[in-house]
């Protein structure tokens, strides 16, 4: 059986939900609105849904701060947008063309940063971003925001933990790569398997030590300047990229 979890972004407060609904390009599976919403607010919302052909639920307000996971913004209202390339990371792995390159999320709490990742992987055309339930950002408004929107049909796969993914990644064969600052081996030169996941760590404890102990390899980006690290957003632009520059150079690793 198919998680909701896994099929929908689920958006919530009465502009983002209306912004969805005047979507041509999006679809939106339901709307559920809390019974305290009443008056000029609940109709507005009521008549996008119908113009958008969008059934709409009605529920406690504790039902929507609940499902919405954030009760001091979701305003008696939420929307599950259907996000097309959402999936399992074990239905990804058991499908009969697993992706070649992944980003796994470990630890990375700032939405700004998970909804910028999102949209440079989609970008670059890598073939997943591993999301966990747990120890990542959820799948809010704030991560669709910073993704300019490309969070809706990103390629995001879901599992539980950033460990739970490592092992069965690693159990399919795919050598798993860490960004680390003090990594010898760079993200330029090294050499690569068909399939491979690279882990990017959280702000500010980077790489956790029960993803750590799975690493095949750790690799950095190199920075001749005065730096100590990149912002993790910007490290995945660098690494997405640079996985595009191989891609497009026959003989590359």
């Amino acid at each position: 059986m198919i998680s909701p979890k896994d099929r929908f972004l689920t958006v919530y407060g009465r502009k983002p939900v209306l912004e969805a609904l005047d979507d041509a390009a999006l679809e939106v599976d339901k709307v559920i609105l809390a019974e305290t919403v009443r008056g000029p607010n609940a109709a507005e919302i009521q008549r996008a849904a119908k113009a958008a052909g969008v059934p709409v639920q009605r529920a406690s307000a504790h039902r929507v701060k609940v499902l919405a996971g954030n009760g001091k913004q979701d305003q008696g209202v939420l929307a599950d947008v259907v996000a097309p390339r959402m999936r399992s990371l074990q239905a990804a792995l058991s499908g009969g063309r697993p992706p070649s390159r992944v980003l796994l999320l470990d630890g990375i709490t700032t939405p700004a940063n998970v909804g910028m990742i999102l949209r440079t992987a989609t970008a670059a055309g890598l073939d997943g971003v591993v999301v966990p339930r747990r120890g990542v950002a959820a799948l809010d408004p704030m991560v669709v925001k910073a993704s300019a929107g490309v969070a809706f049909r990103a390629p995001v796969l879901r599992c539980g933990s950033a460990r739970e993914a490592a092992e069965m990644l690693t159990e399919a064969g795919y050598g798993l790569y860490a960004l680390g600052a003090s990594a010898r081996s760079s993200v330029f030169d090294v050499e690569l398997p068909q399939r491979a996941a690279f882990v990017l760590g959280g702000e500010t404890n980077g790489v956790g030590a029960e993803v750590g102990e799975l690493v095949t390899e750790w690799v950095s980006i190199p920075m001749p300047g005065e730096v100590e690290s990149l912002n993790v957003s910007a490290a995945a632009a660098v690494l997405s990229f640079e996985l595009v520059r191989r891609a497009a150079s026959p003989g590359n690793p």
